[in-house]
This record gives structure tokens, C-alpha cells and sequence, in this order.
């Protein structure tokens, strides 16, 4: 290697520029072509888009060595890799992120049917060398490391899951300028996201959902790398997306039960980055933009830095608990105001307020838990605990995301206003809040 790192010229290998890939056979006959992609694995390593069988392919495994130059879209600066072949990955993170790059470029360029991406061949950059040509000044960028500093400030003062969420999205909005925005929040029980917080769309889409693997978001789940693509593809768009147990069960209610996702109609960039906690998925945080290459891996990279702490901050929050004191029963209210009927279906836990689709899954079984207590007992006053060991929840033994259930339970009751709320009384406390007598109704 020379002098010159590869982080250093990271901007050449965005895609936006083709780049040129020399190879030679065994013979010394040269042969070039445009290659799609060079991928920066780390300072020592690339990976190039393997789409086709042909003479370059057949030269790399003869030969193990090729040389490719590459162009920076800003300052048209351009260098020239040696690069020596070492392996071919045909799935995992890498892949993946390749693959969800590919599909824009090909998107941009109108060869969707043809670009295929059918390996992620791997290289070591053995030298790095500056081709003489005219380059011009970069353009003025925004100090990314500075609105990474401040958002992380904003997060670390976040007291209640609800606010951290809303924290964050109104700092990517005002640290680094980007409008449209959400946190996605995995449900390992049935391996899809639910939408807990959303910002810059006419609808906040709060409880829409996406399902592991599926685009942007869920590939960045499933794969727990950050996917960023930088032109409109069909292949990672989203429509609705809800396929619940009901619809399965032969229930046909889909049109009442599916939350529309809020995202932009067409995006010409997306980036998805996940919220991990010891490893495992907790989360994504997803940000996009109507205008083409918005993101590059200077904002994927700090974007990065919001999601780790927003990670940590997480299982601090959703670690916290109110005592074991479960509070004693109040007295039974009479039964004055209107009727709030509720409908609850065992199967999966779906729920109606009066005929109105709410919620399901776990935060509809949370919320019939607490309208039979109330009805029994009248009380009001319940605690995060009590939720938690509740034999009849069946809440999973790994960390479940209790405390974002609650979130989104309550941010769909707001957005309903029938007469029933979930407001905070404290650490690991909350109060059902009722505006009226309710009709309890079980399919």
C-alpha cells in the first residue's frame, strides 16, 4: 500500500461515477470494462460487483489481479487500485448492502431486469495511485461529527422512552437537515417492525409495520448492517405492509386493520440504520429524502453514532422499573359519560374502539389486560412490572420492548381520542385515563 489510505478516497466509491476495471489472461491480453460497484470494506479491502460470467470474470480467477480506477463525483480527483483477488461472497451483510445498491443504480440507469448482483467478490488493495487530472473544489458540507455531538447531547437528557424517540427524529431534523424520518422497533415474535415514532409526513403511520427482510428497513434488521441507496428502486419501495394471523385465520378484515406506512411516494434516497443491543436487532432507524444521493457514508457514519447511543439509552430506559408494589385497587367508578366499546379478537389480539381498528399483538393484549382490571376492579393505576410477569401476556423471556409497546399503545390512543388514554404517573408507573364507561366485547 502507498501512503494514501482508502478511507481517504471513500467518496470515489459511492457509484455514482462508473469505474473502470482492467484485467489481463494468463497470456498478457488486456481487457477492460465498466464495473458497477467498489464497495470500502475496511482501509485494506474492497469488494466489486460480480453480475456477469464473462472475459473479465474468466481473467480475474486466471489471474487473481486486476486494476480499477475510480473517479470522486465532486472534485472529479481520480485514482487507480491494484487490487489482488481473494474470495466471493454470494449472501450476508455485504452482499446485501451491495445488492440494495445495485438495485438504484440499475433503477437510475433503466436497467432493472438486467443488473443482477450474483456476488460480492472481495480484494485486497495492494497500492493506491493518484492518475493526474482536473479537479475542482469540494463543495461546502455540513460538520456532520458537530450534529452527531449535538443530537447525542439532546439524547443523553431523554427521562421516558416516548420523549428519546421524539428526541431523536426532531435532532436529525435540526442537526443535520433531514426532514423525513422514523424509528422502527422489532417484535421478535413475529419477526416484523412496528413504527413508533415518525417525522416529516402528512400521517405518522405510528403501529405500520414491515416485515423483517423486507427493503430498506428490513434488510438493515435482518442483516444488522446500515443499507443505503441513493435512486428510487421498486425493488425496496413499500406499500402496506401488514399480514397479521387474522387474515391467515381467514378473517377478511385486512382493509380495517392495516395502518398505512408513512413514507415518502418516491424517495430518491433512503438510508436504514439498526438499533442493536448486545448484538441483536432492537430497532431501526430509518431516514430518507426526495432528492437523488442525499445520503453518503459520512452521514451513514454518523447517523451510526445516533444509533448506537440511541441503542444504549434504550435499555437504560426500558431497564428502569417502579417498585414491586403493585398499587391497591381504587374504588369502582359509576357509570356516567358515553360508552367506550371495545373489541378484542383472542386469536391475535386485535382491538376495536367502537368499530374503529386500534392495535394488536402484544400492545392489544396490553390494553384488554387493562379494560377487564378496570372493569373488575375499577382501578387505574398499574405499573410496567406487573405487566412483565403477567403469566397471561406471555410475554417472551428475552428483552421484548415493553416500554415501546406502551409507547406505541398510547400514541395510537391519542391519535383515536375516543375517550380512552395511557398517561405516565412516573417511573415504571402509568394511568388508564377514561372518558367514559367501558363495554367490553371478546371474539
Amino acid at each position: 500500500m502507498t501512503s494514501l489510505r482508502l478511507s481517504a478516497i471513500r467518496n470515489c466509491l459511492e457509484g455514482i461515477v462508473p469505474s473502470v476495471l482492467a484485467t489481463a489472461d494468463q497470456d498478457g491480453t488486456p481487457n477492460v470494462s465498466l464495473i458497477s460497484q467498489v464497495q470500502y470494506v475496511d482501509n485494506d479491502h474492497v469488494a466489486l460487483s460480480y453480475q456477469f460470467f464473462n472475459k473479465t470474470r474468466r481473467n480475474l480467477l486466471a489471474t487473481r489481479l486486476a486494476s480499477v480506477g475510480v473517479v470522486d463525483p465532486e472534485t472529479n480527483a481520480q485514482y487507480r487500485l491494484e487490487l489482488e483477488y481473494l474470495e466471493t461472497q454470494t449472501s450476508g451483510p455485504l452482499f446485501e448492502i451491495m445488492r440494495a445498491k445495485l438495485a438504484g443504480i440499475a433503477s437510475q440507469s433503466g436497467l432493472q431486469g438486467v443488473f443482477r448482483l450474483l456476488g460480492s467478490d472481495i480484494f485486497r488493495v495492494r497500492a493506491i495511485e493518484p492518475i493526474p487530472s482536473t479537479t475542482i473544489a469540494p463543495p461546502l458540507r455540513l460538520n456532520l461529527l458537530s450534529a452527531a455531538r449535538r443530537t447525542c447531547e439532546q439524547i443523553a437528557r431523554c427521562g421516558e422512552l416516548g420523549e428519546l424517540f421524539d428526541t431523536v427524529l426532531a435532532g436529525l431534523q435540526q442537526h443535520f437537515g433531514i426532514e423525513h424520518t422514523m424509528i422502527l422497533m422489532l417484535d421478535r415474535s413475529t419477526d416484523r417492525l412496528y413504527t413508533v415514532a415518525s417525522r416529516g409526513y402528512p400521517a405518522s403511520g405510528i403501529g405500520a409495520e414491515v416485515g423483517l427482510g423486507e427493503g430498506v428497513i428490513g434488510v438493515s434488521a435482518a442483516q444488522r448492517v446500515p443499507i443505503r441507496i441513493g435512486w428510487l428502486t421498486s425493488e425496496y419501495a413499500y406499500g402496506t405492509a401488514v399480514a397479521d394471523s387474522a387474515r391467515a385465520a381467514g378473517l377478511d378484515w385486512e382493509c380495517k386493520t392495516a395502518i398505512p406506512y408513512p413514507g415518502l411516494k418516491e424517495p430518491q434516497s433512503q438510508v436504514a440504520i439498526p438499533i442493536l443491543g448486545d448484538g441483536r436487532t432492537v430497532g431501526v432507524l430509518f431516514a430518507e429524502s426526495p432528492e437523488p444521493y442525499r445520503f453518503g457514508y459520512d452521514q451513514e457514519d454518523a447517523l451510526a453514532l445516533v444509533a448506537a447511543l440511541l441503542a444504549a439509552r434504550i435499555a437504560l430506559l426500558q431497564g428502569e422499573e417502579a417498585s414491586d408494589k403493585v398499587p391497591a385497587p381504587e374504588p369502582r367508578p359509576g357509570p356516567d359519560g358515553r360508552e367506550i366499546r371495545i373489541r378484542h379478537y383472542r386469536a391475535d389480539h386485535t382491538v376495536f374502539i367502537d368499530n374503529d381498528y386500534l392495535i394488536k399483538g402484544v400492545a392489544g393484549a396490553i390494553l384488554w389486560k387493562l379494560a377487564q382490571e378496570h372493569c373488575c376492579s375499577g382501578r387505574t393505576e398499574f405499573t410496567n412490572r406487573e405487566l412483565r410477569l403477567d403469566p397471561a401476556l406471555r410475554l417472551p423471556e428475552y428483552a421484548d420492548n415493553l416500554e415501546a409497546r406502551l409507547v406505541l399503545l398510547e400514541r395510537r390512543l391519542r391519535e383515536h381520542d375516543r375517550g380512552i388514554a395511557i398517561e405516565k404517573r412516573g417511573r415504571g408507573r402509568f394511568r388508564l385515563a377514561l372518558d367514559g364507561r367501558l363495554a367490553l366485547e371478546e371474539i
